[in-house]
């Protein structure tokens, strides 16, 4: 890690998230900075957990939300921990190694192709705010240097989400993850796309068109298609 260009990072990303005018914004820039900023990071997601049920809120991968997905199956794994039992930070080294742990979970999030990870809870002093995940597709990536990293990432992130959330944004937030899970959906079924490339293709459209991921996502909900007829 090169810690001066990191910290000027931080201090743009800091300045950056304040300055985003709704929960979703906010959140979509936590985790694309963490992909922007942590080495090895190919892959972030906020993970809540509401009682039994999982929410995955701000991926900016498929593989994000299908991990989340297999925690909640299974009732095991290292973001459902977190969450759960306010565990501040964990990494799993290698998934080509056994892991004691959450074995099951292990093994296979190592078939959808998760190689390494991080996640580091999100609170301030009165608020838990779930848990930032960081992914790599290659095992042995993350280092002692990047969990700093992704610590320091993730104590301006909670600072700037808790600023920014209230009960009706979280509402508005949780109502985009669903609606981007309905898009992902109608984009498979009709294209005959695996969940992956679904969503994988609604993120470049989005970069490409310079549109929200949400509002894409709405968009294809309402017209049944990708195409832009705008």
């Amino acid at each position: 890690m090169d810690w001066e260009d990191f910290a000027e990072s931080m201090a743009a990303m800091a300045r950056d998230l304040l300055a985003q005018d709704s929960v979703e914004a906010t959140l979509e820039r936590i985790t694309e900075s963490a992909v922007e900023n942590v080495e090895g990071c190919d892959a972030a997601g906020i993970l809540l957990l509401r009682e039994k049920h999982v929410e995955t809120l701000a991926p900016t991968d498929g593989l994000v939300v299908h991990s989340d997905q297999l925690q909640e199956r299974l009732r095991e794994g290292p973001c459902f921990d977190a969450a759960r039992e306010r565990e501040p930070s964990y990494r799993i080294k290698d998934f080509t190694e056994p892991q004691e742990k959450w074995p099951e979970y292990t093994r296979q999030a190592r078939d959808l192709g998760v190689g390494s990870m991080m996640g580091f809870l999100l609170y301030t002093l009165d608020e838990d705010l779930g848990a930032l995940n960081l992914y790599s597709r290659k095992p042995a990536v993350f280092t002692k240097g990047s969990e700093t990293a992704g610590w320091l990432l993730a104590s301006h992130a909670a600072v700037a989400f808790s600023s920014a959330r209230t009960a009706d944004q979280l509402q508005s937030a949780l109502d985009t993850r669903h609606t981007i899970g309905e898009a992902m959906g109608i984009v498979r079924e009709r294209y005959d796309l695996s969940g992956q490339d679904a969503f994988n293709v609604m993120r470049r459209l989005s970069q490409d068109r310079n549109v929200k991921l949400r509002d894409l996502a709405r968009r294809i909900c309402e017209t049944g298609t990708l195409d832009d007829e705008s």
